[in-house]
């Protein structure tokens, strides 16, 4: 076994069977605030786990600036057709799955517009494949599925940052020419440290090889360094927390600026169900001075779709009018029709 744990994990580790050892990773530590958590009260447990909590939000504030070099990359790459495609194993694919799997319903955006991939496919959403992670090439046949190209950008996520699935997904999108960015919950100066350094007599010992800088394959690290979990080592926790939401503000962030919104309403959408329809007429209601009754025939004449609906009523347009306006402006509303109440 290599005394340095591998950075990143290479195909040839993810291959041979090696076991490099993760003990140092501030993800698999021990907590001392929960070491006696099986001695608590139902309410100490509960308290003890949210106050660990209550610093996930801080962790994720403090990485704000990289977080917006991503979505800028993000955006100007989806203005030319380009995708947002999340990439991880277990927890770290679920979340990535789920946030994409939000985007249609929330943002009118096409399926295929942010995807999410996990080890182990759909199958893995419920029942665990975390075995999965460990194949450098697992997802390639997925992302050529894809055909990824310069135009994407491949994001992975990795909570100890240490995932073959997820180094070898950066590192097959990089060589087609995707902006590439990893999430991770650990500094990754931490990847690069010795776990244990050898007993060594005086005169046998030498410099140790220099530190591996940052691979090339991520263009945008993201580091979100929560700590030891309340269970040691349960990355769903304080770890998939800061994921979420970072997941959350980077797509909430891409869409607003590719014109998604009005002001924080949420205008591109379809009204597929009661729930959605609701919201539409009091969308239109609220904007128009119209009737709820008025507001819902305008929706239906818009087909089911809000955005040309308030185009519509504000300027006094047909449907396909509205929608080459839309068109024109960018699907901004703010450009056609100035600020909402």
């Amino acid at each position: 076994m290599n005394d340095f744990f591998a950075f990143p994990p290479s195909a040839g580790d993810a291959q041979s069977g090696s076991l490099p050892d993760r003990g140092h990773l501030p993800t698999e530590r021990r907590n001392p605030s929960s070491a006696a958590i099986d001695a608590l009260s139902i309410q100490q447990t509960l308290n003890l786990i949210n106050t660990q909590d209550l610093e996930v939000p801080k962790v994720v504030r403090g990485a704000i600036p990289a977080i917006a070099r991503l979505v800028e990359a993000t955006v100007e790459r989806m203005r030319r057709g380009g995708r947002l495609i999340y990439v991880g194993a277990g927890t770290s694919g679920r979340l990535g799955v789920l946030d994409a799997s939000e985007c249609p319903p929330t943002f009118h955006s096409e399926p295929g517009q942010v995807v999410g991939i996990i080890a182990g496919g759909d199958a893995a959403l419920r029942t665990s494949s975390e075995g999965l992670e460990d194949d450098w090439h697992g997802s390639h046949a997925e992302l050529d599925r894809l055909g990824i190209s310069e135009r994407d950008v491949v994001v992975g996520i990795a909570a100890g940052g240490t995932t073959p699935y997820v180094w070898g997904a950066l590192a097959h999108a990089k060589a087609r020419g995707a902006a590439t960015a990893l999430i991770t919950c650990v500094r990754l100066k931490s990847l690069q440290t010795r776990p244990r350094a050898p007993v060594v007599p005086p005169r046998e010992r030498v410099a140790p090889p220099p530190a591996p800088t940052l691979p090339a394959q991520v263009d945008y690290p993201i580091e979100l360094p929560t700590g030891p979990e309340v269970i040691t080592g349960s990355t769903r926790m304080m770890a998939g927390t800061a994921t979420k939401l970072t997941l959350n503000m980077i797509s909430t962030t891409v869409m607003v600026q590719l014109g998604k919104t009005w002001g924080n309403l949420m205008v591109d959408l379809r009204a597929t169900n009661a729930k959605l329809r609701d919201r539409a007429v009091r969308i239109l209601a609220w904007q128009t001075d119209l009737s709820r009754d008025e507001a819902e025939a305008l929706l239906d004449r818009a087909g089911g779709r809000v955005k040309p609906a308030l185009v519509m009523a504000k300027l006094g347009l047909t449907v396909e009018e509205a929608q080459r306006r839309l068109d024109e402006a960018d699907g901004k509303l703010r450009l056609l029709l100035g600020p909402p109440r």
